[in-house]
């Protein structure tokens, strides 16, 4: 084939940068390649051909370069900056060579015009030659004037050559002046022309776009250029989530990601045309200890994303909980002191990404003082600003220190500067985050407990209404974790599970929000027993620093709550908090879970939990405590973790252990409950004969009548009525005061009845929230289940229908649950890295009449069914059972007897049956793995 002639000025090959992670001829021998393709071109017979033959040597260095990065990082899995800087030139090399041999010898032009010269650019990311394994390929290719039907055809069969070898590429063809055009209409596309690098082709052509961008483009806009940016900036956080603590954070997108460092980047090179990053030091907008910062996350985050795109084999930027643990697998994490490998990973993650953030509010302040307008003097002595204390000014409305080297003299002011914030309303200014991050060696052991120190700590949490702003700001510059070393081990940390949302720390401050947003009366209708509890009056002191440390245990192999506990025992004092207070705090650290525990995975309508919970919360004040703090740990843990049917529970067993506290424990007893159960069904069912009703009450026994609310009885009286022994009938009907929906069975008793009614709901997607199953004197199962759909709302009233029809189904035996669950009773991927060790326990003491076994294991559709056949195979008659899901977790706790209407005590029995229910477990956990 012809080969076309060079102009002068024109580069086929791009250079091979330094601090590649390989040699360049280790990564791509660019002179060998071209040579093999020459070589086999004198065979082919047409363009078509000589495209297939130059595709084909293309394709083979693409998959040796990409081996041997892939292999080089695999050994050194935190140098991503090498590796990155390694791919782009992988690149650079693929796209000069499929141009040359296009230009020069698919369309040989032998005397070529000025009209005909052309060259290749790289722009984005690539532009910056920093790419990820799996990156797009963005390029620009620049003509002089119009497109000749020539440079078309070049670019087409260079097009097709690059897409033959599964390279994303997006690609424009625009003249310089077409650039500068469009450049000035759309912020993107003078974005991606900002990080143009010149690849192969005219090179004059690139340096005439450079020198005109930033004589005639990128001068004198810069407030335009800011402004766009950072819009960009919030509407993409808003889309991730709007918060640094999303569980699984997109490394690029996110806040604290890869983008908010590149847009600051952006920002330095538009302004003062920067070369790299590191020209944001020499003009003067990050010091020299920020910018390794910058450079420490950057790297951090690059190695996570070129990790997650080797993993996925895609441009994949989300580290979603199953891609977490590989991620820290392949970077070297190990488990710790009983920490995951993964949580130690994602610890860094969020530490990162806070400092990023931190990066961030400095660089755009400093901007801000450098570029604002000043304020028009006239509209200054008309606006009202609020007075600082002496020692603080107003710079750009933010508070500022007037002196910092007499600021700092008192070491106490770096607790003052957060109060002077919270009490004037103002922000602090970047210039004061620096001076107090640089000054944190002040906070010692002296400070620590100095008395005057701790009112100024507590003033913060009891005195200004809205304490998260403070130990928010507090803990992100790490004052917080200074003043209570305690609590520094818990920031940034991740709870790897998708029950919790944020970290350890966040959760804690989200917590506090919650009792401050109670106490300003804001959520009087959602929570009126808290809201009433603080209207009354609590010891303040003691709620709020015993939900600063209610968590403060985590991440250690111990009982988070009861090291806790003891970790509290050590700070109150510190604090400030008398022997009773401090007792108190270390009582609600140590038991912070009993009251959420007790009313999500036990009977509240067994009388003895709430006589045993009573007894161990002992006196009114306590519960009023517990009560508050318990509520707030759970609105605390995330959206939607709070919902009607906690509301109720909770709101349920706080009423009747109050009740048992002032008229005594012994008041709670199983004959009170069905006296008063029966004269309320009674007065509901008023049109009723009384020998009907007669019947009615004389059919159940006790725990029937204990166990169930007014509205179930009358809606059950009505079912068993006249019930033939072979009929089944249904109630469906949304509770919306527990956010499900009331399923009720009425039908002839048989063993097993409880295993066929859990798969006949698991059968429709229905998620048991609680049930209770009782037989009647005269041979009826009378069955009730709370149910909610997957989204854990209760079911629309339309869909009751068919509910109703496969639960008929699969009660005549149409439909066998073992077997049609098999395809539906799946794990999702993202859940399956979750280790949920199964824990069963037998309690005998915890009910007067039943055992209760409680089942701890990973939530799956099917488990429930499993568990109840398991129990009715091995002749065990189910009562009720309690489900509480946290997330992907599940704990199932059953009120069993044996066959003979007796507790389980034998110890061997109870050691056959719980390897029978492990057995069933692990064999539905195969199935769903499948």
């Amino acid at each position: 084939m012809t080969k076309g002639a060079t102009a002068p000025s024109d580069r086929s090959l791009p250079p091979a940068p330094p601090g590649m992670i390989l040699p360049g001829e280790g990564i791509i021998d660019a002179p060998a390649l071209r040579a093999a393709i020459l070589s086999d071109l004198a065979q082919a017979e047409d363009p078509r051909a000589a495209r297939g033959i130059a595709v084909r040597h293309l394709a083979d260095a693409k998959a040796r370069g990409n081996a041997a990065l892939a292999a080089a990082f695999a050994a050194r899995p935190h140098d991503a900056r090498a590796l990155i800087r390694a791919q782009a030139h992988l690149t650079d090399v693929l796209v000069a060579t499929a141009f040359d041999i296009a230009r020069r010898h698919l369309h040989p032009l032998s005397n070529p015009t000025e009209a005909e010269r052309m060259a290749v650019l790289a722009v984005g990311g690539f532009g910056r030659a920093e790419m990820a394994p799996q990156s797009d390929v963005d390029l620009l290719f620049l003509t002089p004037w119009k497109i000749t039907p020539w440079a078309e055809s070049v670019i087409e069969s260079m097009l097709y050559m690059l897409w033959d070898l599964k390279l994303k590429v997006g690609h424009s063809s625009r003249t310089v002046k077409d650039c500068l055009r469009m450049g000035r209409d759309d912020i993107t596309i003078r974005t991606a022309l900002l990080e143009h690098r010149f690849i192969a082709g005219y090179e004059p052509l690139a340096a005439e776009l450079g020198d005109r961008l930033w004589g005639e483009l990128f001068r004198n806009t810069g407030p335009e250029f800011i402004e766009a940016k950072l819009s960009e900036r919030a509407e993409r956080h808003r889309r991730q989530g709007g918060q640094r603590y999303v569980l699984e954070p997109n490394v690029k997108e996110g806040k604290g990601g890869l983008r908010d460092l590149q847009t600051l980047y952006w920002i330095g090179k538009y302004l003062h045309r920067v070369p790299t990053a590191e020209g944001l030091v020499e003009a003067g907008l990050l010091t020299r200890e920020e910018y390794d910062i910058f450079t420490r996350a950057e790297d951090f985050l690059w190695a996570a994303r070129c990790h997650l795109h080797y993993i996925t084999g895609r441009a994949m930027d989300q580290l979603t909980f199953d891609l977490q643990v590989e991620v820290a697998d392949r970077m070297g994490y190990e488990d710790r002191a009983g920490r995951r490998a993964v949580e130690i990973f994602m610890q860094d993650y969020f530490r990162h990404a806070t400092r990023v953030g931190d990066l961030t509010r400095v660089f755009l302040t400093e901007l801000e003082a450098r570029h604002a307008k000043p304020e028009a003097s006239l509209f200054g002595i008309f606006k009202r600003t609020k007075r600082v204390k002496a020692g603080y000014k107003l710079v750009q409305g933010r508070l500022d220190l007037a002196d910092p080297r007499r600021f700092f003299a008192d070491k106490l002011n770096l607790l003052r500067v957060f109060e002077e914030a919270l009490r004037t309303g103002y922000l602090l200014h970047p210039n004061v985050m620096r001076q107090i991050t640089a000054h944190l060696d002040l906070i010692d052991e002296d400070m620590q407990s100095d008395p005057e120190a701790v009112q100024i700590f507590l003033d913060l949490l009891l005195k200004h209404g809205n304490p998260e702003r403070a130990l928010r700001r507090m803990n992100e510059l790490g004052v917080l974790g200074a003043f209570i070393p305690e609590f520094e081990p818990v920031v940034a940390m991740m709870q790897f599970n998708v029950y919790h949302h944020y970290t350890v720390d966040e959760h804690i401050i989200q917590c506090i929000s919650i009792l401050a947003q109670i106490e300003r009366g804001e959520l009087v209708e959602e929570l009126p027993v808290v809201s009433g509890i603080l209207k009354e009056g609590v010891n303040r002191k003691v709620i709020y620093i015993a939900l600063l440390l209610h968590d403060i245990g985590k991440g250690r192999p111990e009982d988070h709550s009861i090291l806790g506990a003891q970790i509290a025992r050590r700070v109150c004092p510190r604090l400030g908090l008398s022997a009773e207070d401090t007792e108190t705090v270390e009582w609600l650290v140590r038991y912070h879970l009993l009251m959420s525990d007790t009313a999500q995975k036990r009977d509240i309508g067994d009388p003895r939990t709430v006589r045993d919970f009573a007894k161990a919360v002992k006196s009114r004040k306590r519960l009023d405590l517990l009560t508050v703090l318990t509520v707030c740990d759970i609105r605390g843990v995330g959206p939607g973790t709070w919902n009607n049917w906690k509301a109720m529970l909770l709101r349920s067993l706080y009423g009747q252990t109050a009740e048992a506290l002032e008229g005594g424990i012994e008041s709670l007893n199983r004959e009170n409950r069905e006296d008063e159960a029966k004269r309320a069904l009674r007065d509901r069912l008023a049109d009723w004969s009384a020998a009907d009703l007669r019947h009615e009450t004389g059919r159940h026994y006790a725990p029937y009548w204990q166990g169930l609310p007014t509205d179930s009885h009358a809606v059950f009286a009505r079912l068993l009525k006249d019930l033939p022994d072979s009929d089944i009938r249904i109630d469906l009907h949304p509770d919306e005061g527990r956010d499900a929906t009331r399923a009720c069975f009425a039908l002839a008793d048989h063993p097993g009845i409880f295993s066929r009614l859990a798969g006949a709901l698991a059968l429709v997607g229905a998620n048991v929230v609680d049930a209770r199953t009782y037989t009647s004197k005269d041979g009826y199962a009378t069955a009730v289940f709370w149910v909610q759909d997957s989204e854990g709302k209760p079911y629309e009233v339309s869909r009751l229908p068919r509910l109703s029809q496969m639960i008929h189904k699969t009660l005549k035996g149409e439909v066998v649950p073992r077997e049609a669950l098999k395809d539906r009773d799946k794990v999702k991927k993202r859940e399956r890295e979750f280790r949920f060790p199964t824990h069963i326990t037998f309690d005998n003491e915890g009910s007067d009449i039943y055992t209760i076994i409680e089942v701890d294991t990973r939530d799956r559709p099917g488990l429930l069914y499993d568990l109840t056949r398991t129990l009715a195979n091995n002749n065990i008659y189910i009562a009720s059972a309690v489900i509480a899901t946290f997330g992907a977790q599940v704990v199932d706790s059953f009120y069993v007897k044996d066959m003979f209407g007796l507790k389980l005590h034998a110890k061997p029995k109870q050691e056959a049956l719980e390897k029978k229910l492990r057995q069933a477990i692990a064999d539905g956990a195969e199935r769903a793995a499948g």
